[in-house]
């Protein structure tokens, strides 16, 4: 039985694994409600290409569909499927030979910078492709900085839901962000092209 976009829109998360529980088909519901966002997080993170997003994602709701018993309703089931897709997604980064420390610089290796808080995902930045200009910054940060900074600005994550998709505390969580700002900012600064990697 084909569960209507209709009938899904009326779930809450807790309702989609429940009946998921009990009928199967609800679980496209749950697909359907997080496959873009989800996609989006992983390609933001490793810049893989859609095609290889899509296999980390169907990887990673196999793993939900496993444990899906063992699923906590009372809380917020986004962040626990970020930090699944999170760990998903890096397993895969490291097993990956194209991913290496050769292709992010160290932050105390960036040069100062005199740009505000305010500038740092300011799409006047960006040349003449605001987003595909961050992107190229974001991808030669290390991984540890990258990560907080998309959780944060661009899925918009809460310091707590940030400490629960990364499993660290969330005063690390702010140093981090606090760090990662400062980083891009230093990179945003330079000439792109100019960098010395």
């Amino acid at each position: 039985m084909l569960i209507s976009s209709e009938k899904c829109r009326e779930l809450t998360d807790a309702g989609i694994v429940q009946k998921s529980l009990e009928e199967l088909d609800y679980f496209s519901c749950l697909y359907d409600r997080y496959e873009e966002k989800m996609l989006s997080y992983i390609m933001r993170l490793s810049s893989l290409s859609r095609f290889e997003a899509e296999d980390i994602l169907q990887e990673a709701f196999i793993k939900v569909w496993k444990n899906l018993k063992g699923i906590d309703t009372t809380l917020p089931l986004s962040s626990w499927l970020y930090r699944l897709v999170h760990n998903e997604t890096i397993s895969h980064l490291r097993k990956s030979k194209s991913y290496g420390k050769n292709n992010t610089i160290e932050f105390e290796k960036i040069s100062l910078a005199d740009e505000t808080e305010d500038q740092l995902f300011d799409e006047s930045n960006g040349k003449n492709d605001p987003v595909g200009f961050s992107n190229a910054i974001l991808n030669k940060m290390a991984l540890k900085y990258r990560e907080v900074l998309v959780l944060k600005f661009l899925e918009k994550l809460s310091y707590e839901e940030i400490s629960d998709v990364l499993k660290i505390p969330e005063g690390t969580v702010a140093v981090r962000i606090n760090r990662a700002k400062q980083a891009f900012k230093k990179l945003a600064s330079n000439d792109i092209s100019k960098v010395t990697f």
